[in-house]
């Protein structure tokens, strides 16, 4: 699993007002289910105030047989 920073405005060289998505979590499985299993396990271990997530990542996918 990796965790990708993204979308944090630099002020005065230091990170500053998140604007959009902040994180990007990635991770790798054996099947596509097993790699999203993955990633919200690992979401689920990251919390700050005001914080949310998207719970619909990869349903398409999976919806579609494509694992």
């Amino acid at each position: 699993m990796v965790v990708f920073h993204a979308g944090t405005a630099m002020k005065d060289g230091r990170p500053g007002e998140p604007r959009g998505r902040v994180l990007g979590v990635t991770a790798i499985g054996a099947t596509l289910k097993d790699a999203i299993g993955r990633a919200y396990r690992a979401v689920d271990r990251i919390h700050w105030d005001g914080a949310y997530y998207r719970t619909d990542i990869g349903k398409k996918a999976l919806a579609r047989g494509n694992v």
